[in-house]
């Protein structure tokens, strides 16, 4: 009987999925690298840890990161000799969520560094003051610091284009820990729960008193709500229900 592959430990997604050679159609044959290569090359090549550093932070043996180290750059060379779109996604992996005391990696330091001093950082999808209903499509976040159980900071964050599974990457990268939302679909809530944010969906109304509310434990919300899109008119006019940022049938991801 085979043994059981370990899952590897990564600590960041990816802001985006997919890169495509410009002027390339997205259905083109495209590379597939999965999230623990991507790791690999982000903790090698970007934090500029070696192998053996690499393997300590992803909880495997150090053959095992230098075979997908090796792995992932032989792909990143395919895509850039012969001009081929990357796709990243999948593979066999756990994501930390910045609560392990053993794990070095600075999201986890921080984020247990601000439990201690009571901090957190709440974000809220936005749109004139008010929580925007559609997570996968929101434009902005209103993200707000809180130290010692008050808002000490808020300012209004772009998506930058984002949308739906990405978007819970550009909350981790920012350090949110919460997020209050209105409608959300099923792989959203997937995403968030990987990326360790806290989800308070099916709320409504005005961002700054929503925030108000959680901080006081009187926040109303809908833990079942989902992005449906019936009955609102900019979906009709080329938005969830349309081929480009679609959601298919299947509500807001």
């Amino acid at each position: 009987m085979p043994r059981p592959c370990k899952r590897r430990r990564i600590c960041s997604l990816p802001i985006c999925r997919a890169f495509y050679p410009a002027g390339q159609e997205e259905e083109d044959e495209a590379v597939r690298m999965t999230l623990d290569e991507y790791e690999a090359v982000r903790l090698i090549d970007l934090e500029g840890l070696n192998q053996g550093e690499c393997a300590e932070r992803m909880l495997v043996a150090r053959t095992t990161a230098q075979a997908i180290y090796n792995s992932a750059r032989k792909k990143l060379a395919v895509c850039l000799a012969y001009g081929l779109p990357l796709q990243i996604g999948g593979g066999d992996y756990e994501l930390c969520r910045g609560q392990d005391e053993e794990c070095h990696c600075g999201f986890c330091r921080k984020k247990i560094l601000e439990r201690k001093n009571g901090k957190m950082k709440i974000a809220v999808t936005y749109e004139n003051g008010e929580i925007f209903q559609h997570f996968g499509h929101t434009e902005q976040f209103k993200i707000y610091e809180v130290e010692d159980g008050k808002v000490v900071n808020s300012a209004v964050q772009s998506t930058n284009g984002q949308g739906h599974g990405a978007l819970a990457g550009v909350l981790k990268e920012s350090g949110v820990d919460t997020l209050i939302c209105g409608g959300i679909g099923g792989g959203a809530r997937t995403a968030l729960q990987e990326a360790g944010v806290q989800l308070y969906a099916g709320v409504s109304g005005d961002a700054d008193q929503a925030v108000a509310s959680l901080l006081a434990g009187t926040l109303v919300q809908n833990a079942e709500a989902t992005c449906d899109h019936h009955g609102h008119g900019h979906h009709e006019e080329g938005g969830c229900g349309s081929h480009e940022g679609s959601c298919g049938n299947h509500g807001c991801h």
